[in-house]
């Protein structure tokens, strides 16, 4: 946790490293994951960059491994899952070798594609000529045969004598289902009405060769005379992409030649099974290599993008890059360079020197599995500015018990602590969960604030003794009834005086006699709106308070005085005392006293009394009752306004005088990020940190106001002043959603209960069984859809706001930039999720 406190010390170094040990030093800080590199080139084209025909190299080792991964899943072959043994980055051997059995791979797979591609297309072939040859059987009749036959009765005659004498011709063939009508129309009007059509559907489809899809074809045989009619079918045949076959009018060369085509198509069909059985084996063994060769070739190009970074000296014998480091990893980071001097026996050492600069470092929070979840709640509304003091820590408790506020019961509380506690326990088997979606990524990466919403919302719903909107009665009433039985039973409602119905106080959250009452949603209202109040102003205070943390640490020890001190006085005076108000409201009046002016009647509105306070007015109290609450509280609570308006001077022209009369005349060194002394790191030794200091007065989440005009600064003051005087008005009264949405929940679970689940429990008998089943079932799906999930969802939404606006404003700015370091991790997890 206390990583988290604020983000880690950052570095910025510069490397020196030989051309030869590159590829496997920039290979070992990728597995480090924890340098974000600077790009040296950025006047430079990208395709004029040293290491752009590696990265076009890497380029096309992808696009092969893409195809031989599309045809992988063509055939249905699962690729096995690799997460538990990751491949290091290929050294040069092995990227050649890589490189030849993935062009042997592809060429191999092209070539049987190919093939297959052609084979198909013959089969289609064949195939559609056995359709017409067996289909066309019915459209000849022995008539037919005995006009069209050209050899019976005149053995010499060509077609087209034959057609002159008054025989018909014909043209056989094959088309697309859809395209029938059209070509019927067609030849109608081509023929004008010359040709007679005669079709038949199929009725399996056939497969298309090049795609697999199924193509519903139909067989056609078109009946004509004369050979120019002939042309012009053929014509319309060949612009609708009908596929035409020989087809012979005697009965029995047909069936001499059905048999024969019956025959290749055995033997056809025997080659294609034969192909596709090699086919399989050959992506069933590259299936086995193929993930690790993939994740080789992004860590490769990874490499060569980052080379391209860097910046060669003059003598071409070195290359040189500028990184951002955490000081704590910087040991790390130079037994990672000497390990990739190592790997290729390279003589000279690379370097690493730490620069001294005035550009603001990247922010990095150290989390864990389970911070990440609260962290990223944070980061969602800015990353923090370097250095700056960090939410997140505190978000951790703050985050889930406002959510429980508005969310408090115990049921649904289980139901939140069961289904985050299952998704903790399984998450080594719920993380390889790829194709989950986003919703259900969003889940699982909370998976810890789900559970800690759960838990706090079981505690909250404890205290508000509530569970499905009823109340347990766990350590016994401590309201007692005074009045007999027929007075019960004769009266709808009767009044339990506190002054003699009450002994003691319940031991833990509310009596459970509440759930009985008339009043429950007066005295709940009343309750739960306190808490709010209380609760909001103690997250305001802490927030203000955290802003001392920024100040010192940036040594920005004016500010304490200029804006905490102001700040906080205007804060407590005012919202601070009606919250000690509620207190002393709630000890100073008992019903079991003999004054009157101590008793529940004469207790005074806290509101009323702050409006009067703030307004300087007076409201005439009851007979026998007291205005106030003690006797100094008038005179009190008018040097607490003065005060607290004499805040708003004071932080309005406080800071501008200040700056006005400590302005700094020197100017400003140049933000240009010079080597302090060259100092080179000898491996395992550890520098004191130099990166953004010497003026950490305009540091994170500092402003340096040295550079502006006078007016500027006074314009900038007048509107955080205004702004922070308005807001905590305003904040004060939005943290009243912590009543209302708790209030909502507890209605609509009531709701639900005396709407739903009453009826069915009303019910006797089989079918009393049988509608408390259904009727429980729908409970359930109404209490998971509205109450659980959408419920849960606004009060989480609502929590994020407070968070957001009402506590990070007071000290948060949020204007860093994340640190994203180069890591083959982060790279893989990426691409994964795209």
């Amino acid at each position: 946790m206390g990583d988290m406190f604020r983000s880690e010390e950052m570095a910025l170094c510069q490397m020196f490293i030989q051309p030869e040990a590159a590829y496997t030093s920039v290979s070992e800080l990728g597995e480090t994951g924890c340098v974000q590199f600077r790009d040296l080139n950025v006047n430079v084209n990208a395709f004029q960059r040293k290491f752009v025909t590696e990265v076009r190299r890497c380029d096309e080792l992808e696009r092969k491994i893409r195809y031989i991964e599309t045809e992988i899943k063509k055939d249905g072959i699962v690729l096995p899952d690799i997460q538990d043994d990751i491949p290091r980055a290929p050294n040069p051997r092995e990227i050649i070798d890589l490189e030849a059995h993935l062009e042997k791979t592809e060429s191999e797979m092209i070539e049987l594609a190919q093939n297959e591609v052609n084979m198909k297309s013959n089969y289609l072939e064949l195939t559609e000529l056995r359709k017409v040859l067996e289909n066309t059987q019915g459209f000849f009749s022995d008539q037919e045969v005995l006009n069209l036959d050209s050899t019976n009765r005149a053995g010499g005659v060509d077609e087209a004598t034959a057609q002159h004498r008054g025989r018909l011709g014909f043209v056989a063939g094959v088309i697309n289902r859809e395209r029938v009508f059209a070509f019927e129309r067609m030849l109608w009007r081509i023929s004008r009405g010359n040709v007679f059509l005669k079709r038949s559907d199929l009725d399996e489809p056939l497969n298309d060769p090049a795609t697999g899809h199924p193509i519903y074809k139909t067989v056609f045989v078109a009946f004509f005379q004369g050979e120019q009619l002939k042309n012009r079918i053929k014509k319309v045949c060949t612009g609708f992409h009908a596929s035409l076959y020989p087809c012979p009018s005697s009965h029995n060369e047909r069936e001499e030649m059905v048999r024969n085509v019956r025959t290749r198509l055995e033997d056809l069909k025997l080659v294609l099974s034969q192909t596709e059985d090699h086919r399989s084996r050959v992506l069933a063994t590259v299936s086995k290599n193929l993930p690790s060769w993939s994740i080789m070739v992004k860590k490769m190009k990874a490499i060569y993008h980052t080379l391209n970074l860097f910046n060669m000296d003059v003598t071409k014998k070195c290359l040189i890059g500028e990184c951002w480091v955490p000081t704590k990893d910087l040991p790390i980071v130079q037994k990672a360079l000497s390990d990739g001097s190592a790997a290729v026996g390279s003589t000279i050492p690379s370097f690493l020197n730490v620069i001294d600069t005035n550009e603001q470092p990247p922010t990095f929070n150290r989390t864990n599995k389970f911070t990440r979840g609260f962290q990223n709640l944070i980061d969602a509304y800015g990353v923090a500015s370097y250095r700056e003091a960090n939410p997140a820590l505190y978000t951790c408790i703050t985050f889930p018990f406002l959510f429980a506020v508005m969310f408090g019961d115990l049921g649904h509380g289980l139901i939140l602590v069961l289904f985050g506690a299952w998704m903790v326990l399984s998450e080594k088997k719920l993380v390889r969960i790829r194709n989950g979606g986003e919703i259900w990524n969003i889940f699982f990466g909370g998976r810890y604030i789900i559970l800690l919403m759960g838990l706090f919302a079981c505690y909250t719903g404890l205290v508000y003794n509530d569970i499905f909107s009823k109340s347990m009665n766990l350590f016994g009433s401590r309201w007692s009834n005074n009045y007999n039985t027929t007075t019960v039973l004769s009266n709808p409602s009767l009044q339990m005086p506190p002054n003699s119905s009450t002994h003691g106080v319940y031991p833990f959250g509310l009596d459970p006699v509440w759930q009985l009452a008339d009043n429950k949603i007066i005295f709940l209202n009343s309750f739960k709106m306190k808490l709010s109040i209380i609760f909001g102003v103690l997250h305001m205070v802490f927030g203000v308070c955290m802003s001392v943390v920024n100040f010192t640490h940036f040594k920005r020890y004016a500010s304490i005085f200029l804006e905490f001190v102001p700040q906080i006085l205007f804060l407590l005076l005012l919202f601070g005392y009606m919250v000690f108000m509620m207190f002393f409201k709630w000890v100073s009046y008992n019903a079991k006293t003999d004054i009157q002016a101590e008793t529940p009647g004469c207790a005074p509105s806290v509101l009323i009394m702050f409006i009067n306070m703030m307004l300087f007015k007076n409201t005439p109290p009851p007979k026998g009752c007291n205005e106030f609450m003690f006797e100094s509280q008038p005179q009190v609570q008018k040097a607490f306004v003065l005060v607290g308006l004499c805040c708003i001077p004071w932080m309005l022209l406080g800071k501008p005088l200040y700056i006005k009369f400590t302005r700094k005349n020197n100017a400003h060194a140049k933000h240009n990020g010079q080597l302090t002394g060259n100092m080179e790191l000898a491996e395992g030794e550890t520098p004191l940190p130099t990166g953004f200091s010497g003026n950490e007065e305009n540091a994170g989440g500092a402003h340096g106001h040295d550079d502006e005009p006078m007016s500027e600064v006074y314009i900038h003051q007048a509107i955080h002043t205004i702004e922070y005087v308005l807001s905590t008005i305003s904040h004060t009264a939005s943290y009243l959603r912590l009543w209302a949405l708790s209030l909502a929940h507890a209605q609509l679970s009531e709701v639900l209960w005396n709407m739903v689940l009453s009826l069915g429990l009303k019910m006797s008998g089989v079918g009393g069984a049988i509608g408390l089943f259904l009727i429980f079932g729908a409970w359930c799906l109404f209490t998971l859809a509205i109450l659980v999930l959408m419920e849960g969802l606004s009060a989480f939404l609502h929590t994020l706001r407070l968070h957001w606006v009402e506590f990070m404003s007071k000290f948060y700015e949020g204007l860093g930039y994340a640190f994203q370091p180069f890591s083959f991790k982060a790279i893989l997890d990426g691409e994964e999720e795209e």
